[in-house]
């Protein structure tokens, strides 16, 4: 396929990474929203996460065993653009179930909270096998070398969704937003505002993953591409994250069940809960602790699992996809937990309504956009001057766009504030050079200064420390998938799809800082953020030393 037609073809390709960041950033709004709604306490509403997020991991999970079953890999006989066209119709059945789901839905109802999930829970399947398609995709359209520039141009149209989303969700649910916090919640009670809101909006949705599945079945310039690895079995592999599965199924359901028999929240049940979240977490870091220390001393049965830097990585997305989701998810709370009686959120600044937490929850996700916007800027091949100037332009270009999108939304110190965050994060990109590993020691230092700037200070300060969180986060999704494969050789596709799973952590680590902030409070819960910031920042390194044994150089 020549230049011109990879371009046309990536052009197609990055329509389904807009719907990705458009839906998983509306669930910032989605999430506050349905804990006023539904009367729920944090965790609960974190479920939307889990639902959203543990749907990648158990339809990436459900096509590795089947294809071990039939020793053939399912996905690689589709071809990649089938798999993106079969994801989008499963997220269009979905996106369509959320009508049913939400019909005749009133306030307090929190049986109809569980059907939501459902819908949703369908539409992260059809991601799941979308992104385990789209990931390889976007790397096979042109030279392997320059794959991870191409992720994350893809990755700032997925951005561009994450920082519209939330507003367009927040104009659809609350239209123009309320005075006052009392006066929202009075509505929301009173039935003024209604669940029923969001039907258009997903039926909208879901003609638009029928119509981007039309593009990609008449796509003439958009191959089919299949992977030319045969399938690898990797029984060992299989049967323990099979055992993680059993595991953290129990923990949730028995969580669940504690919620839907009516049986009273007490100090001694919440703590079983928030028991019963870590045990969960612990399953996942210790099977792959398991998975590389077997794997170490007999590689026969573990597949593309006996590469210690696929399993280090897998934990590494599995804390990277975590941390970026929980910031987002939790900072509704953050800015609406009233302190002390007062008017006064949890970090002193003025309590906001669910109405009124949309452009911060855009100017996190919008965060993201910047720094994958910069990380893009190696695919057009600039003259190295001209690369220097665009790495300081482009940012802010991109911080232009999030003001346009939230016009007179922020105050002048706001706006100072994060212009501050971005020269940082310019910084950062100056003296990573481009370089993955040493992009990531950086970035995930400033993050976890970030978190610790956000736990110990208050006001805009604080604030600002934790939205800064998504620049942060930006270009840490195609650092890890790069150096997570390197060096797999025919393992490569079977590691490619591991990795996907492990958005897993989106699914695990928000519900825990929300259990986290239920048990203590919501700012000290987020030193979920700086743990994930920590070991993303011991993976830099200790990456960098397996690659270099291997000879793999990075």
């Amino acid at each position: 396929m020549n230049n011109q037609n990879n371009k046309s073809a990536l052009t197609t390709l990055v329509t389904v990474f807009f719907f990705w960041g458009f839906i998983a950033a509306s669930n910032g709004v989605f999430i506050p929203f349905c804990k006023t709604y539904f009367n729920i306490d944090q965790f609960q509403s974190q479920l939307v996460d889990f639902a959203f997020y543990g749907a990648y991991y158990l339809g990436a999970l459900f096509l590795f065993v089947l294809s071990s079953s039939i020793k053939k890999d399912i996905l690689n006989s589709w071809g990649y653009k089938n798999g993106i066209i079969y994801g989008l119709l499963l997220s269009a059945i979905g996106a369509f179930a959320m009508y049913p789901a939400t019909m005749g839905a009133e306030q307090g109802q929190t049986q109809i909270f569980y059907f939501v999930l459902i819908a949703l829970f369908i539409v992260g399947l059809g991601f799941s096998l979308q992104q385990t398609a789209a990931n390889p995709f976007t790397i096979a359209l042109g030279d392997p070398a320059t794959g991870s520039h191409r992720l994350n141009l893809a990755g700032g149209i997925n951005s561009f969704g994450t920082t519209i989303g939330p507003i367009v969700v927040a104009f659809i649910i609350f239209g123009s937003a309320p005075l006052s916090g009392e006066e929202l919640t009075t509505m929301i009670k009173n039935n003024e505002i209604k669940l029923t809101t969001i039907q258009a909006l997903y039926i909208g949705v879901g003609l638009l993953f029928l119509v981007a599945a039309a593009l990609f079945h008449f796509s003439k310039k958009l191959p089919a591409l299949k992977s030319e690895t045969a399938f690898e079995p990797a029984n060992k592999a299989k049967n323990t994250l099979l055992i993680l599965t059993v595991i953290i199924i129990a923990c949730f359901g028995y969580i669940f069940s504690t919620y839907t028999s009516g049986e009273t929240s007490t100090e001694a049940l919440e703590h079983q809960r928030l028991s019963l979240l870590i045990i969960a977490l612990f399953a996942v870091v210790g099977s792959l602790i398991f998975a590389y220390t077997r794997s170490s001393k007999k590689a026969d049965g573990w597949g593309a699992m006996k590469y210690p830097q696929l399993v280090l990585g897998m934990l590494a997305i599995f804390t990277y996809v975590g941390v970026e989701v929980t910031i987002g998810s939790n900072l509704g709370e953050l800015l609406k937990k009233a302190v002390n009686g007062t008017n006064l959120n949890a970090l002193g600044l003025q309590i906001l309504n669910d109405g009124q937490l949309a452009p911060y929850i855009s100017l996190y996700w919008g965060g993201l956009m910047v720094g994958r916007w910069v990380g893009a800027i190696t695919v057009f091949n600039p003259s190295k001057g001209l690369k220097k100037i665009l790495l300081v332009v482009v940012p802010y270009i991109a911080f232009g766009v999030i003001l346009l999108v939230n016009f007179g939304k922020y105050s002048l110190d706001q706006f100072l504030f994060f212009a501050i965050c971005i020269a940082v994060q310019i910084i950062g990109f100056f003296i990573a050079k481009d370089n993955p590993v040493k992009t990531l020691k950086l970035f995930s230092l400033f993050g976890i200064i970030a978190m610790l700037i956000g736990l110990f200070s208050s006001g805009n300060i604080a604030l600002f420390a934790f939205l800064s969180g998504g620049l942060f986060c930006s270009i840490m999704w195609p650092c890890i998938f790069t150096l997570s494969i390197a060096g797999l050789g025919k393992y490569t596709s079977q590691g490619s799809a591991f990795l996907i799973m492990m958005i897993l952590g989106g699914a695990i680590i928000p519900p825990l800082q929300g259990k986290l902030a239920d048990v203590f409070n919501i700012q000290s819960s987020y030193w979920m953020a700086v743990l994930c910031f920590v070991y993303l920042l011991f993976y830099a390194f200790r990456t960098k030393t397996v690659l270099d044994k291997q000879g793999v150089n990075y």
